[in-house]
C-alpha cells in the first residue's frame, strides 16, 4: 500500500509512483516469466503434478492469459506465480503476457493511487471495510471471463507434456 501512502502525501507525484508501480511488476513477472520460458518445464513437472498445483496448471491451460488478469487486477492476495510461470513455460508470446500485465497492473496501481489522492489516510480501512464487494467484483470479473471464453473462446488444446522432474 505504498502507492496509496505516496499519492496521499504527495498528490502532484501520484500517477509517476502509480506508472513505476506498473514498471516494477512488469519487470518482475519477466524475470519469472523468462526464467519460466528457459527451464519451465521442468518447475511446473514437479510442482503441478498434483493437488492445488495441478489445478492451477489445468487452469491455466484451458483459459490461458485470463489466469493472470485476475490476480494482477485486485488488490487482494491471489495466486499469480504459477500463472506467470505457467506463461513462461507454455509459450505465451511475450507481447500478449506484457499487455495483459500492464494491463492489469495499471488499473490496479492508478486505482489505488487515485483512492489514495481522494481519501488519504482513510484508503485502507476503505478498503477493508468494502472487502467483500471487492472480492464479489474479482468473482464477477473471473465468471465473466471464464463464460466469455468457455461460449465464445477457442476450444482447449490438449495439455503438452511436461519434462518430469526425475528426467534430466
Amino acid at each position: 500500500m505504498l502507492i496509496v501512502y505516496l499519492s496521499y502525501r504527495n498528490h502532484s507525484t501520484a500517477w509517476v509512483v502509480a506508472g513505476l508501480a506498473v514498471a516494477g511488476s512488469l519487470i518482475g513477472s519477466f524475470f519469472l516469466y523468462f526464467l519460466a520460458r528457459k527451464g519451465g518445464e521442468r518447475y511446473l513437472a514437479k510442482y503441478t503434478a498434483k493437488g492445488r498445483g495441478a489445478m492451477l496448471r489445468r487452469w491455466f491451460t484451458r483459459y490461458g492469459m485470463v489466469t493472470v488478469i485476475v490476480p494482477a487486477l485486485f488488490p487482494i492476495p491471489l495466486p499469480m506465480k504459477i500463472f506467470i510461470l505457467s506463461a513462461g513455460a507454455l509459450g505465451v508470446h511475450p507481447l500478449v503476457f506484457a499487455g495483459v500485465v500492464v494491463g492489469a497492473r495499471s488499473i490496479r496501481y492508478f486505482g489505488l493511487a487515485w483512492l489514495g489522492t481522494k481519501l488519504g489516510g482513510g484508503t485502507i480501512p476503505y478498503l477493508k471495510s468494502h472487502l467483500g464487494l471487492i472480492l464479489l467484483i474479482a468473482a464477477a470479473v473471473f465468471l465473466g471471463l471464464f463464460l466469455l471464453i468457455h461460449y465464445f473462446g477457442p476450444k482447449p488444446k490438449p495439455e503438452p507434456k511436461l519434462a518430469t522432474a526425475s528426467q534430466s
